[in-house]
């Protein structure tokens, strides 16, 4: 109980610091404004990454179906927020669509603008978790009787299918089809997006920390004996399913706020692939892993090596050499270095309060033993 509270206060301070951090670069001058973008894309990706990582790492379940379930909370948001006397221009194909609401200016009726459009907001991305929820829930009852490989092509696949059903025409009063959906409103400042995930993630760590967490670990590491201990797999493996698509649905909409507008063809697998690679390079089985690989991974992509596409770099000037996708070539390597000197990823299956906690020395007798 001592060692979780320690990990709670630490993880308290250190929201505090990101959260000051984020305050003064929204304040800062416009040259950091692709810093901004990046700590914002960095702080959804943590949200997503430490969702992926409570099934995979913490449940031992391979699941790679993260960004159809994403696609289910960007959508979600995107159609419950556009305002309605935007939605005839957004939904021009489709006669202005079905939906003829929005949250934000049903809540901002009676809570004022400001307050009530921040209420709307967030209820949005509350129905895209659930539907997210939802959604795991249904095809859980049949994938979760799948194991390793097997589960991941399943889930992978229903990300798929789930991408090519919203741009069926069919649903574009809804989904729009292949068009964008735009003109909905965000998080403005960096630090709204820093205290949702970090609430959001906070509430993962203390699942992990309670009964259910330590059940999810016991299904990890053998699931005979944890059924032998009176466990119920199928349960429990439904859980962290569902709670890990929640999170992931929510991740989608603030994905949404963040990108301005979206569409279903931007939800490939390859969003999947990449979450998963900071899972792998943060340490499967770390919270603390994933959320510093998620800031290392977009910080490098969209923000430092950003010189590289550019033709200069730390204050080198090479045209010739530096150019567009030369970034990614280096990334690459970059990340190659990592997975093959870091086998177990940056933090391993460690948190960051326990390489900071001071190892018990040795008593004389124990080094005489161990010598």
């Amino acid at each position: 109980m001592k060692t979780d509270k320690k990990q709670m206060l630490f993880l308290a301070v250190v929201l505090i610091i990101i959260l000051g951090a984020s305050i003064a670069l929204d304040s800062a001058l416009p040259s950091y404004h692709i810093a901004i973008k990046a700590t914002k894309k960095a702080t959804v990706y943590a949200l997503v990454a430490v969702s992926m990582n409570l099934l995979n790492g913490f449940t031992g379940l391979f699941s790679l179906g993260q960004a159809g379930f994403m696609l289910l909370g960007a959508f979600s948001y995107a159609v419950l927020c556009i305002p309605v006397d935007k939605r005839a221009g957004v939904y021009q194909y489709f006669d202005g669509g079905a939906i003829k609401f929005s949250l934000p200016e049903i809540f901002a009726g009676f809570l004022g603008d400001t307050v009530g459009a921040t209420v709307g907001m967030l209820a949005a991305l509350l129905v895209g978790g659930l539907l997210a929820a939802l959604m795991a829930w249904l095809i859980g009852l049949p994938v979760l009787r799948l194991k390793s490989d097997y589960l991941a092509i399943a889930t992978l696949g229903f990300a798929e299918i789930l991408r090519a059903f919203f741009q069926w025409n069919t649903l574009g009063p809804i989904t729009n089809g292949s068009n964008l959906l735009k003109s909905y409103p965000d998080f403005t400042r960096t630090s709204s997006y820093i205290i949702l995930a970090g609430l959001l993630i906070t509430v993962i760590v203390l699942l992990i920390n309670s009964t259910y967490g330590r059940a999810f670990k016991a299904i990890r590491d053998d699931e005979v004996a944890a059924e032998a201990m009176g466990i119920n797999l199928a349960k429990h493996k439904r859980m962290a399913f569902v709670i890990s698509s929640f999170f992931a649905g929510i991740g989608g909409g603030m994905l949404a706020m963040y990108n301005g507008t979206i569409a279903a063809a931007s939800f490939k697998s390859t969003m999947t692939y990449e979450i998963l690679l900071i899972v792998v390079i943060g340490g499967i089985g770390s919270i603390t892993g994933s959320v510093i690989a998620s800031f290392l991974y977009i910080f490098s992509s969209e923000w430092l090596l950003r010189g590289l596409d550019s033709g200069a770099f730390l204050g080198i000037k090479a045209p010739g050499l530096f150019k567009d996708g030369f970034r990614m070539a280096v990334f690459s390597v970059i990340i190659m270095v990592i997975v093959l000197f870091f086998r177990k990823g940056l933090m391993g299956d460690k948190e960051l309060p326990d390489l900071l906690r001071r190892r018990p020395k040795k008593s004389k007798e124990e080094a005489a033993k161990n010598e």
